[in-house]
């Protein structure tokens, strides 16, 4: 039986994931993060992406964070979301206009706040189709 940690994830609105995990992978804002049962203890930004949880049944779980913060402790790894979401619940159409409205308003920038907002929102926008797309080919389809 491999080594496991527990493992929550949890947005300003629900839980998403509490359970054991084998390996959880992030994105973070200096890169991407894989930490295994044992890890040394951890605290770090994330950036919108993807989190990866093998849970201890060997089946993966893959979540949209927008961004938030991974927190490790030594048999604990938790994951506080500004907004997260299950890939198998993502709508793509509205993550599609989601990045082309964020183009858009890149484009007709009227100032530099607004270029960064957007910007914004294009990268979480982004992720969210990232995670779709990560689904499918864990998936299959």
């Amino acid at each position: 039986m491999a080594m496991t940690m527990h493992c929550n994830v949890v947005s300003a609105e629900k839980k998403l994931f509490d359970g054991r995990a084998e390996i959880v992978v992030a994105s973070g804002v200096q890169g991407e993060l894989g930490i295994l049962p044992g890890h040394t203890p951890l605290l770090t930004e994330l950036q919108p992406g993807t989190v990866k949880i093998k849970k201890q049944s060997g089946e993966e779980e893959l979540i949209y964070v927008s961004s938030g913060f991974l927190e490790v402790q030594p048999d604990t790894v938790t994951i506080l979301a500004d907004s997260a979401e299950r890939a198998a619940n993502i709508d793509e159409a509205a993550a599609k206009e989601a990045v082309e409205a964020a183009q858009r308003a890149m484009a007709d920038q009227a100032g530099e706040m607004e270029y960064a907002q957007a910007a914004a929102h294009l990268a979480q926008a982004a992720a969210q189709l990232r995670t779709l797309q990560q689904l499918r080919k864990k998936l299959g389809k």
